[in-house]
């Protein structure tokens, strides 16, 4: 059941990447990048990697949600499902990662790998997130909650119409004194 699974989830990874190229709207590709990393991230976990399946499933999903808030802010919801070619460049961008394969393929071949020194920690989860994060830590939790801010300040200042704008200062009134005609409630 468990081979079944993994399997399983390994088509819906590859699957769902290649429609990445496939499918025509940002929005579609964000959604099938985002389905593939969860794919691989439950892979990662059903082998063992736990603190490394979610912690890719967790990034990659903030990182599409982010992507969409961005879409949203300056594309509007419906030009990002609007069809549009996906690829750009078709050809320069088949010979650059078609050299980037040959690359990273002949120098994981031909690199004289290191012996292994000493033996493996005692909690290998614990070691991996100290590596990862360790020196990190304070700089994501100070970046964090900028860009966090920024998000938010950019969505504010990307909304034309804001609450103010359509109630002013007395949020209770019945009506909105809406500068704009159209609107929600008209």
């Amino acid at each position: 059941m468990i081979d079944i699974l993994f399997w399983a989830l390994a088509v819906v990874s590859v699957a769902s990447g290649a429609a990445v190229f496939v499918v025509n709207s940002m929005a579609r590709a964000t959604y099938a990048l985002a389905v593939s990393f969860i794919a691989v991230g439950i892979m990662l976990v059903m082998v063992g990697l736990e603190y490394i399946g979610i912690i890719t499933i967790l990034m990659m999903v903030m990182e599409m949600a982010i992507m969409a808030v961005y879409m949203v802010m300056y594309m509007g919801m419906n030009p990002a499902l609007m069809p549009m070619d996906m690829t750009h460049n078709k050809r320069w961008s088949a010979v650059l990662a078609g050299g980037t394969f040959v690359l990273l393929a002949a120098g994981a071949l031909l690199i004289p790998w290191p012996a292994r020194v000493g033996a493996p920690a005692v909690d290998l989860t614990a070691s991996l997130g100290e590596a990862l994060m360790g020196p990190k830590m304070l700089a994501m939790l100070t970046i964090s909650p900028v860009l966090f801010a920024t998000i938010i300040a950019g969505l504010v200042i990307a909304n034309p119409r804001g609450r103010y704008d359509r109630w002013g200062d007395n949020l209770k009134r019945d009506t909105p004194d809406d500068p704009m005609r159209g609107g929600l409630g008209r």
